[in-house]
């Protein structure tokens, strides 16, 4: 990039894109996240892509995409679904545009058929390498709207088993779980309420940003996805759908009583998360005092996670460059789009 060349790092999700403008020295001037449910087609990425740009203070010439919306169901495989929206996104923006494709680097769009599987799912390594570059040791956990992203770092290097969405799966480097989207039924079969163990019905009727929402940890900004039964984000709505988790209806206990049992979902997915942490700390690659990095939408969460590990927790935050705390706290949130921008600007 030239002394004057700005830069917009895009992450196109299933659920969200989400964008962030840098200037020449890697500084975030801009983060922009949109909801963008890609599952009901690609005229939702050109939706969120150009109200995106609508928004961004200024004009970039340089983009730099990363992804992981090819996974959506409306394409067949992934290699379609990289090349979708790699086309998709050439005809929305203007500028140089290149594609992040893990360890090969960047690659233009008449590479990206051939280097589908590199590009595919890989914003978690931009993360990583951009880290690799601030902490000589920790474990980074990007805890998402549907997602979970666990990468070791040790002598300065990701120190990474699996490179594809199946073997990261494998490894519990990415765990299916997050703050907004995973349905309650997929945290727990079972339920503690009122004393007794209570079975957990197998039904979308609630998600985890229900329990988050109703504990105070949800921001408003960050809520962007609909609720399971359509209806909406009131008090009353939220515990309603977490109530019927369990077989109840709203009206049998007070809104406290809704609280607790949120509580136990709380409590359910911190230790999905320990396990897949601890998983990765007895690989005894890093020190005791090495700290837990969190970044992604529940950052809030992961300090609690970090109390339960006996780390100390470190925002990601503090380690990027912004023109304001608001826009330091969305980079954060919104951490692979900052991070490739800032890849490909050095």
């Amino acid at each position: 990039m030239t002394q004057q060349t700005f830069i917009i790092g895009w992450d196109i999700g299933g659920a969200h894109v989400k964008a962030a403008l840098l200037d020449p020295t890697g500084k975030a001037l801009a983060v922009i996240q949109k909801a963008c449910p890609l599952w009901l087609g690609l005229d939702q990425l050109t939706a969120a892509v150009k109200a995106i740009i609508a928004e961004m203070p200024r004009q970039a010439t340089q983009h730099a995409i990363t992804m992981t919306g090819e996974l959506a169901d409306i394409f067949p495989d992934r290699l379609t679904g990289v090349c979708e929206i790699a086309q998709t996104m050439q005809n929305l923006i203007n500028g140089d545009i290149c594609y992040y494709a893990g360890l090969s680097g960047f690659v233009c769009f008449e590479q990206v058929p051939a280097m589908a599987n590199n590009i595919a799912s890989a914003n978690w390594l931009a993360s990583a390498t951009y880290l690799a570059h601030e902490f000589q040791q920790g474990l980074l956990i990007d805890f998402g709207s549907t997602t979970t992203d666990f990468v070791l770092l040790a002598d300065g290097v990701p120190q990474i088993r699996g490179f594809t969405d199946a073997s990261r799966l494998q490894y519990d480097e990415l765990v299916y779980t997050g703050m907004i989207r995973t349905p309650l039924m997929a945290i727990a079969r079972h339920i503690d309420f009122a004393g007794e163990r209570c079975g957990v019905a197998a039904e979308h009727f609630a998600t985890t940003a229900d329990v988050y929402r109703l504990l105070g940890y949800l921001d408003e900004a960050d809520d962007m996805s609909s609720t399971a039964d359509g209806a909406d984000k009131s008090t009353e709505a939220t515990a309603r759908r977490i109530a019927r988790m369990i077989g109840r209806d709203l009206a049998e206990a007070d809104v406290q009583v809704w609280k607790q049992l949120a509580w136990a979902f709380h409590d359910q997915q911190l230790s999905l998360m320990q396990s897949a942490a601890l998983r990765h700390l007895s690989r005894n690659l890093i020190s005791a005092d090495a700290p837990i990095i969190g970044a992604g939408v529940g950052r809030q969460v992961l300090q609690a996670l970090a109390t339960r590990l006996n780390r100390t927790y470190y925002d990601i935050q503090q380690v990027i460059s912004a023109e304001t705390e608001i826009t330091q706290h969305w980079a954060g949130v919104c951490f692979p789009a900052y991070a490739v921008a800032y890849l490909a600007v050095k």
